[in-house]
């Protein structure tokens, strides 16, 4: 999910800096361009660390700026496809469940949480089992499993992750400690 990359890129220097461009100067005009920003090939960047290399400026014509190309560290978020991950609820709708996950959200369908049917309580921005008593709300932490991964380059957050918490380990981690007593308890008797 998380991985640390090498990575290339140009950056624009403005004229009032190009007496002193020096790589925490270039670390901060990439930070201010690519972080956050999606791609499609190495995920979300989430920081960049390091600046290893900066390469000789390049003038375009009509342009202000100087354009220097360098090498640098990244911290990058890019989920995979059958991931197990861990996540907090952000937001309960009535079809589901939002799930922060690095940077970006992820949707637990309704359909996707629980075998039980789960009712929608607005008012107390829940989803709740009749049969259980088990409640799914904001705030609670939760292991699911991506199943589907649409990225959107252009605007990171329009990207969607589907994710599933229908099986044996995954869901709410307080039901999965309920289930862990449960099975303890009965190896016991």
């Amino acid at each position: 999910m998380y991985k640390r990359v090498r990575l290339r890129d140009t950056v624009e220097v403005p004229p009032e800096h190009l007496a002193d461009v020096t790589p925490g100067l270039v670390k901060r005009l990439l930070q201010e361009k690519l972080e956050g920003r999606m791609d499609e090939d190495v995920g979300s960047v989430v920081s960049v660390t390091e600046v290893h290399d900066i390469g000789e400026g390049a003038v375009v014509p009509n342009e202000p700026g100087v354009y220097y190309v360098a090498e640098f560290d990244a911290l990058t978020f890019d989920p995979q496809m059958q991931e197990v991950v861990d996540g907090e609820v952000v937001e309960v709708v009535n079809f589901g469940a939002f799930v922060g996950i690095g940077p970006v959200d992820g949707l637990l369908h309704v359909s996707q949480i629980s075998d039980e049917y789960l009712a929608y309580d607005g008012e107390n921005q829940q989803l709740a089992s009749r049969d259980s008593n088990r409640t799914l709300t904001v705030g609670d932490s939760v292991r699911a499993r991506i199943v589907t991964k649409s990225i959107d380059e252009r605007n990171p957050r329009d990207s969607k992750i589907g994710l599933t918490a229908k099986q044996v380990g995954l869901g709410k981690h307080g039901w999965l400690d309920e289930e862990r007593k449960a099975r303890a308890e009965a190896g016991e008797n």
